[in-house]
């Protein structure tokens, strides 16, 4: 998907990588990224909410879609984050969050994204990078629907709070010390 504004090309990109509260915030804070969206998409259910999503009925998963300006990150350098942020090995699970909507997902908005995201996914486990095999699914985006307003920003808003102390703020550590080159200022 691209969009034209303000004299620039804005792409996008859907990620599943676990909890999009501890997503969202990661993404946020890339150059080049202009807006991160929580929201649900692969499932069956039209506008689902976020409790139908975690009764695991639904067949969404909790993702993220990344609005970017290809001239400043690239589909392949989110890629690098998307997969450094999480852990692809694990099905269904990130963590302590488990269910069908926490699972490690890409859905590709076109034929590029997709062999992108599958020779990508390749690389990492020829390398030996992780000790079990990837489960990343890689399947077309099919819908989009975003969370409730409650989910947006929700790291910014509730940082002090103990699920944001202890699963987010080591994923924003990471990131400042793996990625501080693609950081905004």
């Amino acid at each position: 998907m691209i969009f034209m504004g303000d004299n620039k090309n804005i792409e996008s990109a859907t990620f599943g990588n676990g909890c999009f509260w501890c997503t969202e915030a990661v993404f946020q804070q890339l150059k080049g990224v202009e807006k991160v969206t929580s929201g649900y998409s692969g499932g069956h259910v039209e506008n689902p909410t976020y409790e139908q999503v975690c009764s695991k009925q639904t067949g969404h998963a909790e993702v993220l879609r990344i609005d970017y300006d290809p001239s400043i990150i690239g589909f392949d350098e989110l890629l690098e984050v998307f997969w450094a942020t999480h852990d692809p090995t694990t099905l269904n699970q990130q963590g302590n969050d488990i269910g069908p909507q926490y699972r490690s997902v890409i859905f590709y908005h076109n034929e590029e994204q997709k062999e992108k995201a599958e020779k990508y996914k390749q690389q990492l486990d020829k390398s030996g990078a992780f000790d079990k095999p990837i489960v990343t699914a890689i399947e077309p985006l099919t819908n989009f629907f975003a969370a409730e307003n409650y989910h947006r920003d929700y790291y910014k808003n509730h940082s002090s709070q103990p699920y944001c102390y202890f699963v987010i703020k080591p994923k924003m550590d990471k990131i400042k010390k793996v990625f501080a080159d693609k950081l905004k200022q």
